[in-house]
């Protein structure tokens, strides 16, 4: 399942028109940042992977082979680049940074009727909860939900089975229901 608009963007950029690419990147940056940020779990350093991610698919463009979404190819060089990042910090013996950080939601800000708040109040939760999440949890998470990948393709982009993500995909779930359940608990004692 090709996205033509990017096929064309590509032999654009392909061809030397720089303007395609910075089409490419405005794009597909929402997503790249946000699953950086699951991996990362911090704005400073999901920004970092975010730009060395388009760079490196910039460099790599040429070896794009079509074969599958772009956006899948693109989130396979996310995955390595912030696993490489998070490598690095540990072998750096920095912790890395715990902020909580809270993605922004999509869309454009309306009237903040009961819907709206109820809504963002639900999505704060989920991003919250998500955020507690092991890395590839997160990741696995985003990936089926918000970027609305396939099975198969997040296995290409992670490099896994389809199996193996599927099983995943169960577990994480489960930690997520269990970090919403955790979470809510603990603000209805802070109501009380």
């Amino acid at each position: 399942m090709r996205d033509d608009k990017d096929i064309d963007l590509i032999s654009k950029v392909l061809q030397g028109d720089k303007g395609a690419y910075a089409q490419i990147i405005k794009k597909h940056q929402r997503f790249v940042f946000t699953l950086a940020l699951r991996f990362s779990k911090c704005r400073e350093d999901a920004e970092e992977i975010s730009q060395d991610s388009f760079i490196k698919a910039f460099r790599a463009l040429a070896t794009f082979k079509q074969n599958s979404k772009f956006s899948t190819w693109l989130y396979r060089i996310v995955y390595t680049t912030s696993m490489t990042s998070l490598r690095r910090k540990r072998l750096d013996t920095q912790s890395i940074d715990d902020e909580s950080s809270i993605i922004q939601m999509e869309g454009h800000i309306s009237d903040l009727g009961v819907n709206d708040v109820e809504h963002k109040s639900k999505m704060y939760y989920v991003n919250l909860a998500v955020s507690q999440l092991a890395p590839v949890d997160a990741a696995i998470i985003t990936l089926f939900y918000q970027g609305e990948q396939s099975l198969g393709e997040i296995a290409q982009a992670l490099g896994m089975e389809s199996n193996t993500v599927k099983v995943k995909l169960h577990r994480a779930r489960q930690r997520l229901k269990e970090q919403i359940e955790g979470i809510l608990k603990q603000e209805v004692r802070d109501l009380l």
